[in-house]
């Protein structure tokens, strides 16, 4: 599911996958601004997850950043697609 969400931002030109920009291309800070949606809520989800199987514990920053981290290295595919990867005639 994380890899799914970091990766939805770079998968289509829309914002959201419901409104076109108004440039042709969506702006990189729209992608940004789509993985830390993604990235709280695949966490929210996983809390919800392991609040029904146990005792949720508490984390400090390090695992916040730890698996940002990890959520961010999810998402290179997507971006070597959208801005590495030419096709022809482009």
């Amino acid at each position: 599911m994380a890899a799914l969400a970091a990766n939805l931002p770079f998968l289509s030109e829309k914002i959201f996958w419901v409104r076109q920009p108004q440039d042709e291309q969506k702006a990189f800070a729209w992608r940004l601004l789509e993985m830390a949606v993604g990235f709280v809520l695949v966490g929210l989800v996983a809390r919800l997850v392991e609040g029904q199987q146990a005792i949720v514990h508490t984390q400090n920053w390090q695992f916040y950043a730890v698996v940002l981290a990890l959520f961010v290295v999810l998402a290179w595919p997507g971006f070597v697609w959208r801005y590495f990867w030419r096709r022809p005639g482009l």
